[in-house]
């Protein structure tokens, strides 16, 4: 398989070095999913792999194709998640010694997976607050020491091994028509695109990425890879400030349609899988299939395949996922009222105000001596959008000075 590129990339040669190493991980067919849209819809279940996502193949197909020397050297990696999880396995199973930085404020459970993964043949730095900042000490320790950068996706080797889920799906399910794909920095769309397009050019490649983070679709329409000023970081495994150089070009004419996901649709998936099908997805593993409803076409009849891209998910994010979710589906409402300073005033709006299904789950009040009125911020979780609709009808009717938060984005942000 040769580009037009002044590399090749033979993702049946890194097929043959993973078969040893990683788990050829199940696609499975959803019923519910297919019967939901009148297609035969599979899942690629990435977070079944040996460290929970795919990360693993294009870190190992790199870090094996290194000569002795570089071994020898040592390597170094800057990730908070799933690549680095891959790296240390790597050096584990090639007996590498690997340096991994991590931002200063990664959570401990992912700390301890990555060390669980490497053992002994890693080093956890901690650096920085963000990720461009612990990226830029890697790249500085990897020259200043004379080893090589492992980099998360923008590499032909990774891309090589991120291109093995698209044989192993063809290998299962010759005859696709649409495959989702979750996009971050590319790596796992290019070996996606590359492999299908080549193996079998009708299939559709739909890519998707969160709302917060379009780095491919702002690639895609300035005709080249662009910094963006600012990202949300929710979907943590899929949100990157640009794309990469590499992956860009073999993407770029392979995408037929990019699909951005709201945060809040993305964290309603998570909650629907884990409680309808005991998946455990991560953000980013949850893309492809929130992205469903939001697909242009039809899809009825049609052979779809959803890349769960993995299951990383720290158990203490699962408050703000039911947030974002509850948020999103429009059954969560945050208000600043402000009630006349006088007794019974918030007895009133309980009793008058609230509907029978209504539940006040946040309430912060602040008396203000010699004010008319005190604001309060209140947060109202609802049944459905018509008690929210009714809500703020007995509102309006009864007079009540309030602010809907969740309308105000600065706002919300510094309040919630």
């Amino acid at each position: 398989m040769k580009t037009t590129q002044p590399y090749t990339i033979d993702i049946d040669a890194a097929h043959e070095v993973l078969q040893k190493v990683v788990i050829k991980t199940p696609l499975q067919f959803h019923r519910k999913l297919s019967e939901k849209y009148g297609c035969n819809l599979y899942l690629k279940r990435e977070d079944l792999q040996v460290v929970r996502s795919y990360k693993i193949r294009g870190a190992y197909n790199l870090i094996q194709s290194l000569t002795a020397d570089q071994r020898a050297n040592g390597i170094v990696c800057a990730s908070a998640g799933n690549h680095a999880q891959g790296v240390a396995f790597a050096c584990r199973e090639l007996s590498i010694h690997g340096v991994i930085y991590m931002p200063a404020i990664t959570p401990k459970q992912k700390i301890n997976q990555v060390k669980m993964f490497g053992g002994s043949n890693i080093e956890i730095v901690l650096v920085g607050d963000t990720f461009d900042e612990c990226q830029q000490q890697a790249v500085a320790h990897a020259k200043e020491h004379n080893k090589a950068f492992i980099p998360p996706f923008d590499h032909q080797k990774v891309i090589e091994g991120q291109g093995t889920v698209a044989l192993e799906i063809f290998q299962e399910q010759p005859n696709v028509d649409v495959i989702f794909v979750p996009i971050g920095g590319g790596g796992l769309c290019a070996g996606v695109s590359h492999y299908t397009k080549t193996f079998s050019p009708k299939t559709k490649i739909v890519g998707v990425e969160p709302q917060g983070a379009p780095s491919m679709k702002s690639a895609l329409e300035a005709g080249r890879p662009v910094i963006l000023e600012r990202i949300q970081n929710f979907v943590d495994g899929a949100s990157v400030k640009k794309v990469g150089d590499i992956t860009f070009e073999v993407c770029k004419d392979a995408i037929e349609e990019m699909i951005l996901v709201p945060e809040g649709k993305v964290s309603s998936t998570i909650l629907q899988l884990y409680n309808e099908d005991a998946i455990v997805a991560e953000p980013a593993g949850a893309l492809t299939i929130a992205s469903l409803d939001l697909y242009t076409e039809d899809l009825k009849g049609k052979n779809v395949v959803c890349i769960v891209s993995g299951g990383n998910n720290d158990i203490d994010r699962m408050q703000e996922i039911k947030e974002r979710s509850l948020l999103h589906e429009g059954l969560k409402h945050y208000f600043i009222v402000r009630f006349a300073q006088r007794p019974g005033a918030l007895k009133e709006f309980v009793n008058n105000i609230l509907g029978p299904d209504d539940d006040i789950v946040r309430f912060e009040f602040i008396q203000k001596h010699n004010k008319e009125t005190g604001p309060a911020l209140i947060g109202i979780e609802v049944k459905s959008q018509d008690d929210f609709n009714s809500l703020i009808e007995r509102m309006d009717n009864g007079e009540i000075n309030y602010t809907l938060v969740n309308q105000h984005e600065n706002l919300f942000e510094y309040l919630i």
